[in-house]
């Protein structure tokens, strides 16, 4: 927390020397209507980034509080500053000196109130943590809200289908992945993520309808790790080990050489080419004897 006050205070310094100095100037008229629009401009386009992020799913409801909280208090900020320079059209020491100590004072008071204290501390920079019922009932809410209106949002879907995913609940997921449409139709990822929760929806098992949304997703991007892995996998699970090996010798190019993935995957390979040699010495004929 310290090393952050002594940031905040240098930071403060150096826009009191970028300040003051236009303070004793002459201001043109109308510049301070043109800043404020400006600024105004630019929390409303933020505001609505962080409304987009909090509607896609990719921030947290925590996480989307704190952001609106900060750009509020740095609106209420600027503002203040504002008002007090725009009360003055000629060089004015004193109100100079008066902002150059007001401001300070100003925006600590203002971080004090509107801002997150505890945040500074490393506690206060953990995500907040749920309980498994407030994870049911947000799952539940957002299942709710998605059957009310199945076509509107179908990144609404892909996240139902990644939170019943990650609560085992393999069937509902599939189906939420089903209802996203063209959006994972169109998404090597979410094909990959939609034919593994397919697999794990029946025992496991890659034949049928998970192997053609990886033979899709390849499609779209042939060198995409997660269906190169799954393929590599439905294709040893059905007997093909030489279409195994194909896959997984793909993805190894794709690792850095030498690390734990690429050292498990060799081993895979090894296994996929020892499968296949014994499926092959199997299928040879064998040599008439003598007898014969």
């Amino acid at each position: 927390m310290t090393g952050f006050l002594i940031a905040a205070a240098i930071l403060v310094a150096v826009t009191l020397l970028l300040l003051l100095p236009s303070l004793l100037r002459q201001r043109a008229p109308g510049a301070d209507a043109s800043r404020n629009a400006i600024n105004a401009g630019i929390y409303r386009d933020q505001l609505a980034e962080l409304d987009r992020d909090f509607a896609s799913g990719s921030l947290g409801q925590a996480d989307f509080e704190e952001g609106r909280r900060e750009l509020q208090r740095r609106l209420l900020e600027d503002a203040a500053g504002e008002g007090t320079a725009a009360a003055h059209g000629q060089p004015a020491r004193k109100s100079a000196v008066f902002i150059g100590l007001s401001l300070p004072i100003a925006a600590a008071l203002l971080y004090f109130i509107l801002g997150n204290i505890p945040a500074l501390s490393p506690e206060g920079a953990q995500p907040p943590r749920f309980t498994a019922q407030q994870v049911e009932e947000m799952v539940a809410k957002l299942a709710e809200r998605m059957e009310q209106s199945p076509e509107a949002d179908p990144k609404g879907w892909v996240m139902l289908a990644r939170s019943y995913k990650a609560m085992g609940r393999y069937e509902e997921a599939a189906r939420a992945f089903g209802k996203a449409g063209k959006l994972v139709d169109e998404d090597p990822h979410l094909l990959s993520e939609y034919a593994e929760a397919l697999a794990l929806a029946t025992g496991g098992s890659l034949r049928g309808r998970p192997s053609e949304l990886l033979a899709h997703a390849l499609k779209l991007d042939p060198d995409f790790p997660d269906a190169l892995v799954l393929a590599g996998t439905a294709a040893y699970e059905r007997g093909d080990f030489a279409g195994a090996v194909t896959h997984w010798e793909r993805l190894l190019k794709l690792l850095p050489a030498g690390s734990a993935d690429a050292q498990s995957l060799d081993d895979s390979i090894r296994d996929a080419r020892a499968a296949a040699k014994k499926a092959g010495r199997k299928d040879r004929p064998r040599p008439p004897s003598r007898s014969e």
